[in-house]
C-alpha cells in the first residue's frame, strides 16, 4: 500500500503539538484530572472536621502541591507543549523514623454520627486517596504519547509517594498506623534470601528460521 492510499484514520509525519496525544492518553490523563480534582475536593471537605493543626498544616500543604501540578498538566495537555513553570519536589516535615511494634488500642468501628469523626479517622482517608491517585498517575504515564505530558506525570509519581509516605509517618507517630515486626531470626532469614549475580549469565543462541 501507497502512503497516499493509507486509511483516512491514519496520519504520516509531524501532527499540531495540542494534538499529540493518542486515545489511551486521552482517556487516562481526564480520570487522573478527574481523580485529583476529588482529591482536592475531599481535602477541602476533610479540613473542617481537623482541629489538630499538624494535619492541619499536611492538608493545606498537600493540597496546594496538587493544585499547583494539577494546572501544569492541564496547560501541558491542552497545549501539547512545554508549560510556563517546571516541575516541583515535594518536601515534607515528618521525622523519616518510624516506630515498629503493637500498641494495645480499641477495635476499629464505624462511626455512629459526624461528631466521632477525628484526626485518625482522616489521615486515613487521607492516606487512601493520595495511594490511588499515585497508581493512576503511574498507569497513565506508560500510556502517554506527548512527551512533555509524559514527562510531567513521570516527575510527579514520586512526589505522590512522598505525600503518601508523610501521611503515613504522621499517623505513625500519633500510633494510628501500627507497623508489626517479623521475629529477628524470620527477618534475618527474609532479607538474607537473594544473592547478588555474580558472573555475566550465558545467554542461549539465537536461531533464527529459515
Amino acid at each position: 500500500m501507497n502512503n497516499h492510499e493509507l486509511p483516512t484514520n491514519m496520519q504520516t509525519g509531524a501532527v499540531p503539538p495540542q494534538l499529540n496525544h493518542g486515545g489511551h492518553e486521552l482517556f487516562d490523563v481526564h480520570e487522573t484530572l478527574a481523580g485529583s480534582i476529588n482529591v482536592m475536593d475531599q481535602f477541602m471537605m476533610f479540613r473542617q472536621y481537623v482541629k489538630e493543626q499538624e494535619l492541619l498544616d499536611i492538608i493545606d500543604r498537600q493540597y496546594q502541591f496538587i493544585l499547583n501540578e494539577y494546572n501544569l498538566i492541564v496547560e501541558a495537555f491542552s497545549t501539547g507543549q512545554k508549560p510556563a513553570d517546571s516541575t516541583h519536589v515535594y518536601n515534607m516535615k515528618q521525622s523519616h523514623t518510624f516506630v515498629y511494634g503493637l500498641k494495645p488500642s480499641q477495635p476499629k468501628k464505624p462511626n455512629q454520627s459526624v461528631e466521632e469523626i477525628n484526626e485518625k479517622g482522616i489521615s486515613g482517608h487521607m492516606l487512601g486517596l493520595i495511594k490511588s491517585q499515585a497508581s493512576l498517575l503511574t498507569m497513565t504515564a506508560l500510556e502517554i504519547t506527548n512527551p512533555v505530558v509524559r514527562r510531567i506525570f513521570g516527575d510527579s509519581v514520586p512526589n505522590w509517594i512522598e505525600m503518601a509516605y508523610e501521611i503515613s509517618l504522621y499517623q505513625n507517630k500519633h500510633h494510628y498506623y501500627q507497623v508489626p515486626q517479623l521475629a529477628k531470626a524470620d527477618m534475618q532469614q527474609m532479607i538474607t534470601s537473594f544473592a547478588k549475580a555474580t558472573a555475566s549469565p550465558q545467554m542461549p543462541n539465537n536461531h533464527k528460521l529459515h
